[in-house]
């Protein structure tokens, strides 16, 4: 078989302690997944189950990458996250067998042009233009699920040149990590490749030109991104 254009190169994400890198195929992010964030988004954390949007694989970008300010928006978000990285199959998984279909887990940044988001909210629109733009999903290294533990009581913190802007902790997820497994899994058959962005704590806000933005959980790699 010919293709009429050359192939892309595929979208993939570095591995701690290997040369080897997790090809991505899917990226699934969780909205309103911390309460302090879900009412600071003027929202009710206590009466919905998940919910998800997605990005292009594509969208990845490696820590210590410099990216574009986005066109179109004069309100860009940063959002802290811990990644999930699934690497078996899994469709309608029981929450208890949830991980063993994780491959790893990764520091992600959910970039976000929120005025868009919030333009499209206001008209009951997709929320695409805002969430699945170039470069929007920066993500550290893997750290492979065996090399980590205690993940979900880990300190989340995001600054920006420097300066706090989110302190929170894993544990604070209202949906947890085995719990978005399993609903996720019921509606999409979860395949190696797939990355979930599983939501970001309060206190987002905007970033500029020149910012350096740092993410870190306890006991996986940062996450640098500038913005240029």
């Amino acid at each position: 078989m010919n293709y009429i254009f050359d192939t892309p190169t595929p979208a993939s994400v570095a591995i701690h302690g290997s040369d080897d890198r997790f090809a991505v195929r899917r990226i699934f992010c969780v909205g309103r997944n911390y309460a302090a964030h879900a009412r600071e988004m003027g929202h009710n954390p206590d009466c919905e189950l998940p919910f998800y949007f997605t990005k292009p694989n594509d969208a990845v970008v490696d820590s210590r990458v410099s990216i574009p300010y986005p066109p179109k928006t004069n309100n860009f978000h940063f959002e802290a996250e811990l990644v999930v990285a699934i690497g078996k199959e899994c469709e309608d998984v029981k929450r208890e067998d949830a991980l063993q279909h994780v491959y790893g887990y990764a520091v992600g940044n959910d970039l976000t042009r929120r005025d868009l988001q919030s333009a499209a909210k206001l008209k009951g629109r997709p929320w695409d233009a805002s969430k699945a733009f170039d470069h929007s999903a920066p993500c550290a290294e893997i750290h492979p699920i065996n090399q980590i533990s205690d993940i979900e009581n880990s300190r989340i913190w995001l600054t920006v040149n420097g300066d706090i802007k989110q302190d929170s902790n894993i544990n604070k997820l209202i949906w947890s990590v085995p719990e978005v497994i399993a609903n996720l899994s019921t509606l999409f058959t979860l395949m190696p490749g797939d990355l979930i962005y599983t939501g970001t704590p309060e206190g987002v806000g905007p970033i500029m030109k020149g910012d350096v933005i740092r993410v870190g959980i306890e006991g996986l790699t940062e996450l640098e991104t500038k913005i240029v």
